[in-house]
């Protein structure tokens, strides 16, 4: 059986591979009369795209997004919304010695392993290629939380970290980096650009912050909001490692540490929300967002990809070495920030509708 589908209410399919001619999304269960069109998408494409600068893969697409269904004259129609981005700069030639022998830390092996064959063409559906569809699905699903705000930024390349104290959120998109550290972004472009020309690549740390989300999205054990967005993170290529809120450090807290104290909102508030005088959870208690910020932080592995002989095995079995030509990034986790940002919106809308259909209200 093939799972190439996400969500319960507000559903999206992804089609299509990396060298083929188009890849999309299908997106199902958005609500009707939302206004849509294709500039609603595009700058998020745009954002994730390849060839922005050297510090991405220089695959040249210009990832246009067409609007084939499900809108009409300008607002969504409630039936399916099919989503299309034509493939304009393949070099499938780049593959050829991909196509003998396995790349270690790609999906080759595990590919041949489940199907007995596969598209060595840029990995085919294990390409990153894959993540623009999410992210056109991504702006789609924006229209339907129009009070949450989403961004993300990179926190970490190659183990070197931001200084919180230095974080500027409008330097985020002034840098190729999407870093809000100006002084890291910096350090990045060495760090970055030397890994480059060593043929090699670096791990990244991307946080995602979704704030008005409203307390009461979310569901008890087997639908818990923070389940939901782990799954969704490491449905992403790359994604070796997802934490929500404290996540990991957690563990290191003592209770009376960990706890999100809470004091009574002196101004009564929206429907007598506390106040929280931490957030260590996330925005998130038992699978439920509790009003706070949602917080993710997400790992992503060096790419696999590289230009420094590694030890293989053909697909006969025979001991190898094997160099991966082609355009990579050497950083895949810098293009994962609108990939992410994607993600994030799909899991809130999906979860909005679903608390509409049980609770009757947003």
């Amino acid at each position: 059986m093939s799972f190439n589908t996400f969500g319960r209410v507000f559903r999206f399919s992804t089609w299509g591979e990396s060298h083929g001619p188009a890849i999309g999304a299908m997106v199902d269960g958005c609500p009707p009369g939302l206004p849509l069109s294709e500039a609603d998408i595009q700058p998020f494409l745009d954002k994730r795209k390849p060839g922005t600068s050297k510090f991405t893969t220089q695959r040249r697409e210009p990832d246009e997004v067409r609007i084939l269904s499900g809108v009409f004259e300008g607002r969504t129609t409630g039936t399916p919304i099919s989503l299309m981005i034509e493939n304009k700069d393949q070099r499938s030639k780049d593959y050829s010695e991909v196509a003998k022998a396995y790349r270690p830390g790609h999906a080759d092996y595990a590919y041949d392993a489940k199907y007995g064959f596969r598209d060595y063409r840029g990995g085919g559906r294990s390409s990153a290629r894959e993540t623009a569809s999410r992210v056109a699905a991504g702006a789609v699903a924006r229209l339907v939380i129009p009070d949450v705000d989403i961004f993300a930024y990179v926190s970490e390349i190659g183990g070197d970290a931001i200084d919180h104290a230095r974080f500027d959120a409008s330097e985020i998109d002034n840098n190729p980096f999407f870093c809000p550290d100006p002084e890291a972004a910096k350090r990045w472009e060495k760090l970055v650009d030397d890994a480059r020309k060593d043929g090699s690549s670096l791990g990244a740390v991307v946080e995602c912050i979704a704030s008005g989300v409203p307390a009461g999205w979310g569901a008890p054990l087997y639908a818990k909001l923070d389940s939901e967005l782990a799954a969704a993170m490491m449905s992403i290529n790359a994604v070796k490692g997802v934490e929500i809120g404290d996540g990991f450090a957690a563990a290191r807290l003592r209770g009376e540490e960990n706890a999100d104290p809470m004091r009574p909102n002196a101004e009564g508030g929206k429907d007598g929300n506390p106040v929280f005088l931490a957030n260590h959870a996330g925005g998130i208690a038992g699978g439920i967002s509790t009003g706070q910020p949602v917080k993710v932080r997400i790992a992503f592995k060096p790419t696999s990809s590289i230009l420094i002989p590694v030890e293989t095995v053909t697909r006969e079995g025979a001991a190898s070495e094997i160099i991966t030509k082609g355009r990579h990034d050497p950083c895949v986790g810098i293009r994962g920030v609108p990939v992410v940002e994607a993600m994030m919106a799909l899991v809130l809308a999906d979860q909005k509708l679903l608390h509409r259909a049980q609770c009757g209200a947003d």
